[in-house]
């Protein structure tokens, strides 16, 4: 995995190649100089496995719900090794994920009630499409 053309970093990543473009474009991964070479544009473009690791990590973090812009921030503290800053951004983003779940907890709720009236069978609107409605 020491040499890749783009199409296979992108695969090692589990990202199209226009996705690994566009991080490059907003500098969350280095674009390789082409080498010289025979065609229009000079040679293929490699990649290594530094760049795979790092491709990997951007999508992790984009799991986690972390944005491009945090990545940025946590890629270059990684380069400075500043705990104490990843520390910080991981635990503002669980914050968010904290208040997001009770978010989400708090439509699983009304949507059961929901169902269950609607479930009691009667006349009248499902109570379902009703909520929706208002």
């Amino acid at each position: 995995m020491s040499e890749m053309t783009i199409a296979r970093l992108a695969a090692a990543g589990g990202v199209g190649v226009e996705t690994v473009r566009y991080y490059q474009r907003r500098g969350l991964l280095e674009t390789p100089p082409r080498p010289e070479g025979s065609g229009m544009g000079g040679g293929v473009r490699r990649y290594g496995a530094e760049d795979a690791r790092r491709l990997r990590f951007i999508r992790s973090a984009q799991a986690a719900g972390f944005t491009l812009e945090q990545i940025g921030e946590l890629l270059a503290l990684d380069a400075g090794q500043d705990r104490a800053r990843a520390r910080t951004l991981a635990e503002a983003r669980l914050v968010e994920l904290d208040a997001r779940i009770a978010e989400l907890e708090t439509a699983r709720t009304a949507l059961r009630r929901l169902a269950t009236a609607c479930a009691g069978g009667g006349r009248g609107p499902c109570p379902i499409i009703a909520a929706f409605e208002g």
